[in-house]
């Protein structure tokens, strides 16, 4: 069985292109294929890579996002990267999505009632869910009836107990459907189980605390299989300090802006979602290796945005160990979690407390997915690769498995 992943965000797009036997293999498969398209501006960056390492590359200009996304698929069973002799031998498409509410907790196979939810959730992730719905319609033109399973980030967290879930705002905002829902759920959830995994033993064995770190970044605190509590919030913009969000900051900042400055909403959405976090403080980059390089080089903006950064998350991971009362695993995960040596040092050193002791050889040389602990250490710490697209591809597979 094939089944193509979609993993469509504001910035740039994936797709990948798995098989499966009839079982799930114990761990992640390489893709048959996998497609990218990176928005620059007025262009649209493609590239289509096999499992052979045969890779295309054009650049086009954006007509629109659905025209750049049906090129690149066309690359499934075109030119050098063709893979699949047609398209019918795709058996399923599934679609990351990042906001489901308290509606789908589960994998849902896309139907109109599917689609409506997600347009209605619209309204809280403008900037994913609308583009995650364009293309599960543009997958409706090019395949026709074929399967779209629609798999929620939200749904990991959808049994936060009410203490996590619920604002200290007035009682109604929860009837206006105001609360903590929770991102990243899709890779969280991979991490807890590979983790348990790792260790070979039983995931409801174990407390973690998993932190998926990369532009967006998250923490998860996780006991009996189950989220608990997590970072992000109403909108993936609470939380940590990141690539160019601020995460949380005092909500009286904004009101003092909009009275005092005259800052609208929509200055005010583009201000902390655009222009903060590590872009922000630093004036650099919202990469973390930029940041890194400049900080070593003597830049005191990004010393200052790389200490922002790591006490924020020494806090959360301490918040999170505080709610699960205690920690036995802390992952790192994501493009900074499993590439930067410094952020996982750094943030570790002040974790004593808590049992964690790094092995500062197996840190500098790691690859993950390894265990990166001290032979003292009471807590293990693994890195662990954030494997979205595969979780998606395998929650299509269980789930048409069942039909």
């Amino acid at each position: 069985m094939k089944i193509l992943v979609l993993n469509s965000g504001s910035s740039s797009q994936k797709s990948f292109l798995y098989e499966f036997g009839s079982s799930l293999p114990e761990s992640p498969q390489v893709p048959l294929w996998e497609g990218k398209i990176e928005w620059q501006g007025d262009e649209a960056l493609l590239t289509a890579r096999t499992a052979a390492g045969i890779t295309k590359k054009e650049k086009l200009p954006v007509e629109s996002r659905a025209k750049a996304t049906e090129r690149l698929l066309t690359l499934l069973t075109a030119g050098e990267t063709k893979v699949l002799s047609n398209k019918a031998e795709i058996a399923a498409v599934g679609h990351r999505i990042v906001n489901g509410g308290r509606d789908y907790t589960q994998p849902a196979l896309v139907t109109p009632e599917v689609k409506a939810a997600i347009q209605r959730m619209a309204v809280f992730a403008p900037l994913h869910n609308r583009v995650e719905l364009e293309g599960i319609e543009l997958i409706e033109k090019l395949f026709g009836g074929i399967p779209q399973i629609a798999v929620f980030d939200t749904a990991f967290h959808s049994q936060l107990p009410d203490a996590a879930a619920v604002y200290p705002g007035p009682y109604e905002w929860l009837g206006q459907g105001i609360r903590r829902f929770g991102f990243h759920g899709i890779n969280h959830e991979y991490c807890a189980k590979r983790a348990a995994q790792m260790l070979g033993k039983d995931l409801h064995s174990l407390r973690l605390v998993t932190c998926h770190l990369g532009n967006g970044c998250s923490l998860a605190a996780i006991r009996n299989g189950r989220s608990i509590d997590t970072t992000m919030g109403f909108t993936p913009l609470e939380g940590l300090m990141m690539g160019t969000r601020s995460g949380s900051v005092d909500p009286g900042i904004l009101t003092y802006l909009m009275l005092e400055e005259n800052l609208s909403g929509q200055q005010l959405d583009d201000l902390l979602n655009k222009k903060s976090g590590l872009l922000g403080i630093s004036g650099i980059s919202g990469d973390m290796r930029e940041i890194v390089s400049a900080m070593k080089s003597g830049n005191a903006r990004a010393k200052l945005a790389f200490d922002i950064f790591v006490h924020r998350l020494q806090g959360a991971i301490g918040a999170m160990a505080a709610g699960l009362g205690g920690i036995d695993v802390l992952v790192f995960s994501a493009g900074i979690g499993e590439n930067s040596v410094e952020v996982r040092e750094t943030t570790s050193a002040n974790l004593a407390f808590l049992g964690v002791h790094l092995d500062r050889a197996k840190n500098a040389a790691c690859k993950p997915d390894q265990d990166i602990s001290a032979a003292n250490s009471q807590v293990q710490t693994l890195v662990i690769e954030a494997q979205e697209d595969w979780a998606i591809a395998c929650a299509s597979w269980k789930l048409l498995s069942t039909q």
